[in-house]
């Protein structure tokens, strides 16, 4: 074993033992999940008052901790504008086709992804069908050769070509292609007027509509700065059929293709238009910032999203979309690992950004603001560590790691597992979950990030039945009124998910060398940008 390797050994251990008297306290995240979660906060939306009561909460704590303010003005907070609307029952969106018009009802036959004066189409314009709206050059892929699409309305798949083939759209993994915000930036880059989303061969077969139809019903949120969109629509299994239904393919026809490997655009007789109405707001929405300083100008981001879906459709009578696992169980793991930290009284050597984001659900708003206006340099940030869901089932012997694949943050938090008789999991059915949370935002801005889950190896339970439980979780407590603090929580799964995310922040930020991304990863290329520019 090499010196060096030795003195960073030594090193960390004496760090353990610095802080051995400040372990996670399971009761203090218990505390303040407990608050953050209750019905008292209405579920938090960005931008309403449960969102304000949980900010001022957050800044409170902190102060109280002697954590350093890193917001705006010496303050915790930085404050993001940002707009809000609404589509009213009056909207009115026509579909023509072989000289009949069907009016389309809002929420039950189409919902909008976003609102607003853009989305407005006064005369009926054709539509094309453009296969899965992707243009994938590195695949030789371009649903948009054969067709002329400007100033029209696209209709695309939801998803993207599967393939067993890893060098064709990643396989079984899903690529940002398969996003619909990346079709929607498609579509408008060909001269699209506008673009409706139908759901693919597989989320036909399985989608639960009424499900899609709640978290349509909140309120749309965006960044004041944001680049104006335009109209962009999902439209309901039973529509979708009958758009196709007097085309040269059914819709049943164009999953035969997509099957068979055949897919094709092609214009459609039928036009649309669009007059809607919105109820709209401008407001102020804030992150919550605090600052471990460290040895070297070198900074590690651990974040957190506070904010959830707020009141919303009712459930068997409950209107408040709590948000307990998602995120308010976060949030206080990240408090809590902000306490300590900062009680422990020992210097580590690179500073720590504790960032409490807020409107992650509406699009990784606050995160997206961050990254454009960061507190210090980006080229200066060496990582970020998301916490979004905790492990609430069993204790586990392995972990789940999203986006560690695609840096060197894979092989770090690898060392850093087998050194606590802990694995590092792969897992196909997680790979998907890399654009749905923060870390996103931070990876699109060339910061290697990781969102660090329980998920492959459990202490009672089976993969398996740990996975059924999962899969059931998602479908009836996920994003619905009942991920309230009633649902059972196994806080033995709680202390060791915190205290190894604890444990893992201080690793890295005493480690000697920097992560970087893998070759081939489009994320360096930002990275090396952030770097020339010193931004």
């Amino acid at each position: 074993m090499s010196a060096s390797i030795k003195k960073q050994i030594l090193f960390f251990l004496l760090f353990i033992v610095q802080v051995s008297g400040q372990k996670i306290s399971v009761d203090s995240i218990k505390l303040h999940s407990q608050y953050l979660g209750s019905d008292n906060l209405e579920g938090r939306s960005t931008g309403s008052r449960g969102a304000y009561q949980a900010m001022k909460y957050l800044a409170k704590k902190l102060q109280s901790y002697r954590v350093s303010p890193a917001g705006d003005d010496n303050t915790y907070l930085q404050a993001i504008p940002m707009h809000g609307n609404i589509p009213m029952a009056a909207s009115n969106l026509l579909i023509i086709s072989h000289g009949d018009t069907s009016r389309l009802t809002l929420n039950e036959d189409y919902m909008l992804f976003k609102g607003g004066a853009q989305t407005f189409i006064p005369t009926p314009i054709p539509m094309v069908f453009v296969g899965y709206g992707i243009i994938a050059p590195e695949y030789d892929y371009n649903d948009y050769q054969s067709v002329d699409v400007d100033g029209k309305i696209v209709v695309f798949l939801s998803g993207e070509p599967e393939s067993e083939d890893q060098n064709y759209f990643a396989g079984k993994k899903q690529t940002i292609y398969s996003h619909v915000d990346s079709k929607q930036r498609i579509a408008i880059s060909r001269g699209a007027r506008g673009s409706i989303l139908i759901l693919g061969p597989q989320e036909f077969k399985y989608d639960d509509w009424s499900y899609r139809q709640r978290q349509f019903l909140f309120e749309d949120v965006s960044l004041a700065y944001s680049v104006t969109g335009n109209l962009s629509l999902i439209v309901s299994p039973g529509i979708a059929e009958k758009l196709f239904a007097q085309e040269a393919y059914s819709l049943s026809g164009i999953y035969n293709m997509d099957h068979e490997g055949t897919m094709r655009s092609f214009d459609l007789s039928s036009s649309l238009s669009f007059k809607g109405v919105f109820k709209e707001r401008e407001f102020i929405a804030h992150n919550v910032l605090g600052l471990n300083p460290g040895q070297t100008d070198s900074y590690i981001i651990v974040s957190a999203h506070f904010d959830h879906l707020g009141i919303g459709p009712a459930v068997r009578g409950d209107s408040i979309y709590n948000g307990f696992n998602d995120n308010a169980l976060g949030v206080s793991v990240l408090l809590e690992i902000a306490r300590v930290l900062n009680a422990s009284m020992f210097e580590l050597k690179r500073s720590v950004i504790f960032i409490f984001l807020t409107g992650e659900e509406k699009g990784l708003l606050g995160s997206t603001y961050y990254t454009d206006h960061p507190v210090v340099p980006l080229y200066k940030t060496v990582a970020d560590i998301n916490i979004d869901g905790i492990s609430i089932f069993d204790q586990f012997r392995g972990l789940i790691a999203v986006g560690a694949e695609l840096s060197s943050l894979e092989q770090i938090l690898s060392r850093f597992l087998s050194q606590r008789d802990l694995k590092l999991c792969k897992d196909e059915k997680y790979l998907t979950w890399m654009p749905y949370s923060d870390q996103f935002a931070f990876t699109k801005a060339g910061i290697p990030s990781v969102l660090i889950q329980d998920g492959c190896d459990y202490v009672h339970l089976s993969r398996e039945e740990a996975f059924q439980r999962m899969r059931a979780w998602q479908k009836t407590i996920y994003h619905s009124p009942f991920d309230d603090k009633n649902q059972p929580i196994n806080y033995r799964a709680v202390e060791q998910h915190a205290q190894l995310l604890l444990d893992f922040v201080i690793y890295l930020a005493n480690s000697n060398s920097d992560p970087v991304w893998k070759e081939g990863v489009p994320f360096n290329s930002i990275r090396l940008q952030t770097i020339a520019e010193k931004r």
